[in-house]
């Protein structure tokens, strides 16, 4: 008999023992409506031997953190929701909506939109696992819809570690150093 760890419940696998699985929460989503980001070539400028932010990216920022103070207000974000996109994985979903279909590039006002959302939010965009962009027209209207939503249970690969010595070590004595004799999984392409 298997005795789950607290928190845990069995799941039966077909033609496997029971394995602890511990159950994940519905993921926290927030949906938002920005202006448009600037284009990536009109974000920075040079002042002397700097590259700073342009007029029209500052705007931006300032939209963005206005946006989501206003969605703080309106209930939309509250103190619980940003706590749990503070402690997890993130999605991101970005739809911009252009005048048309061609003037810019679909990936342009990533950067800008990611870092302008999570410095409002109080997030560290490198807790972004999931991204997807969608270009889509709006001549009368062009915007940013977004959402960002929490991942529960994302697993990264599998995890490699080398085993060698200083960087830049090949094992030069003819040794395998590479791991591959201790590990059946390891496959070596040839």
């Amino acid at each position: 008999m298997t005795i789950a760890p607290p928190g845990q419940r069995l799941v039966p696998a077909a033609g496997a023992p029971a394995t602890p699985v511990t159950p994940r929460p519905a993921p926290v989503v927030v949906a938002l409506t920005l202006t448009l980001p600037p284009g990536v070539n009109n974000q920075y400028v040079s002042v002397g031997r700097r590259r700073v932010l342009s007029g029209p990216a500052k705007a931006f920022k300032r939209d963005t953190a206005k946006a989501v103070e206003q969605a703080r207000r309106t209930g939309v974000v509250t103190p619980a929701v940003e706590e749990a996109l503070r402690g997890a994985l993130l999605g991101v979903y970005l739809t911009f909506y252009f005048e048309t279909p061609m003037r810019r590039d679909l990936d342009g006002g990533l950067k800008i939109a990611l870092d302008a959302l999570c410095a409002a939010l109080g997030l560290d965009d490198r807790a972004v696992v999931d991204l997807h962009l969608t270009k889509k027209i709006d001549p009368l209207r062009p915007r940013l819809e977004l959402e960002l939503e929490t991942i529960h249970g994302w697993e990264f690969d599998r995890a490699y570690v080398w085993l060698g010595g200083e960087a830049g070590d090949e094992g030069g004595d003819g040794s395998a150093e590479d791991g591959s004799g201790d590990d059946p999984d390891f496959a070596r392409d040839s």
